[in-house]
């Protein structure tokens, strides 16, 4: 059984699980959902070796716990800090599609399956982003699989992905991924993950 490389941009899964839940759960939902990173990370591996796991993100300080509770999942992570004018990420995407390439190079002759947690397919046609870094991975040998959320998914990278590997739809786990709560305590807990209809690359 090849082994799993799973490569995570929290932030763009958790931005798009916001709106997801606006549409599932109502207005308050936005403030109130959470990703459940175990379960993430199993609908990720799906059973299978995993060999590697990065997640990239920034790091408000008020979100530190967040990132520890990720960790715990032994999901490496790699945090960056905001820009000080814009206050928006640095780098981030950067970070995990050089990892990418690492990895393409340091396992050659001996690809695995390359599972991407994002929806961001933005720079194919400069030949960098992520879409190009994973096409590069695919023509060393390596199997395919993006998780995004359908809605915010590039959709050039998406269709590719279903044409040689394969495009999973976080939506259609919504519940088992993710859970809310507030200051008073967790609201709804996520339901158990059903993977019996979960595809795999071939």
């Amino acid at each position: 059984m090849q082994k799993v490389f799973v490569f995570w941009d929290n932030s763009n899964i958790f931005i798009g699980a916001r709106s997801v839940a606006i549409e599932n759960e109502g207005q308050d939902a936005y403030y109130r959902i959470r990703i459940d990173f175990q379960k993430t990370l199993d609908l990720a591996s799906a059973g299978r070796p995993l060999e590697f796991a990065l997640a990239v993100g920034s790091v408000p300080p008020q979100l530190r716990h967040v990132w520890t509770r990720l960790e715990e999942t032994g999901v490496k992570v790699e945090l960056f800090e905001r820009g000080g004018l814009t206050e928006r990420e640095q780098a981030v995407d950067q970070a995990l599609q050089v990892q990418m390439l690492r990895k393409a190079f340091d396992y050659n002759g001996h690809p695995g399956t390359a599972v991407l947690l994002t929806g961001d397919g933005k720079g194919f046609f400069d030949g960098v982003g992520f879409h190009a870094d994973l096409e590069r991975m695919q023509k060393r040998g390596w199997k395919i699989e993006i998780l995004a959320w359908e809605r915010n998914c590039n959709r050039r990278m998406k269709e590719w992905a279903k044409g040689i590997g394969v495009f999973i739809a976080l939506e259609d786990y919504y519940e088992s991924i993710s859970f809310t709560d507030d200051e008073n305590g967790v609201i709804r807990r996520a339901k158990p993950l059903d993977l019996t209809r979960r595809p795999f690359a071939s």
